[in-house]
């Protein structure tokens, strides 16, 4: 799927663990709600940190660009060493590591220690980083006309403010964890869901997604996980733009609205 895609149903997911939360009376504040769905959007459009043309790789300058190609050589050298006689010769890395359920376990995980280890500063930086994502994703169409400085400093003002309001009592810093040092430990799991949205979304396209790696299928290691074949389409197709994306937003709107017991 294309990146718009990605970021809506990244949104949409975790306002639907908030609706389940809700139901299970363990509700989310409602800054949490906000911010693990703008995380969610960012971070659904993180593993296509392996491909050169993707909203992530432009999304923060030569930065971005660098570290692009450290991860495509990195994915195609884990797939080379993998990969068992079934699996196709491959070129490139796309598609490939950062399209795993492990590679989305270990970024959150890495990134909850992070943001418990490496204090407020931290917090700030992951959040910067999924703020300028998620209005690269969100608001794609604004965001292409607008500089990336531009785009930089709203997901800077963003990071700042929203971590503020969380740092108030009662507004979810410990909505999770709250044992001491531990308030932020829960930001690791809209990053964990938007990736493997992410990796889901992927596999309903025509390539198919290899989510299941290590674990090998047959004679494959890398195995495309999808639907049938007859029911896929292809990424930034009528089927993503006007029934996925619709669909999207309707899921999203219900699943914050059930989340803060609207309805």
């Amino acid at each position: 799927m294309m990146g718009p895609a990605h970021s809506l149903s990244g949104a949409a997911a975790w306002l639907g663990v908030g609706a389940a939360a809700a139901a299970a009376d363990h509700a989310m504040p409602w800054p949490v709600l906000v911010v693990g769905a703008l995380i969610c959007a960012g971070a659904a459009l993180a593993p296509d940190l392996d491909h050169k043309s993707a909203t992530i790789s432009r999304a923060f300058g030569p930065v971005s660009k660098a570290l692009c190609g450290i991860v495509d050589k990195l994915s195609f050298a884990v797939y080379k060493a993998t990969k068992k006689p079934g699996d196709a010769r491959r070129t490139g890395g796309h598609r490939t590591l950062t399209h795993t359920w492990l590679w989305a376990v270990m970024i959150g995980g890495g990134a909850s220690a992070l943001a418990v280890l490496g204090g407020r500063w931290a917090v700030l930086a992951l959040l910067f980083i999924h703020m300028v994502l998620a209005v690269e994703g969100l608001l794609w169409r604004a965001a292409r006309v607008s500089s990336d400085v531009l785009v930089w400093l709203l997901g800077a003002t963003s990071a700042w403010i929203l971590a503020g309001v969380l740092d108030k009592p009662g507004n979810g810093a410990d909505w999770l964890f709250d044992a001491p040092g531990q308030e932020y430990l829960w930001l690791g799991l809209p990053i964990v869901l938007g990736a493997l949205v992410h990796d889901i979304g992927d596999a309903l396209t025509v390539s198919g997604c290899p989510i299941l790696w290590p674990i090998p299928v047959g004679r494959k290691r890398w195995y495309p996980i999808g639907p049938p074949k007859a029911i896929r389409f292809r990424a930034g197709s009528w089927v993503e733009m006007k029934v996925l994306m619709p669909l999207f937003m309707l899921l999203g709107g219900v699943g914050g609205a059930a989340a803060l017991n609207v309805i």
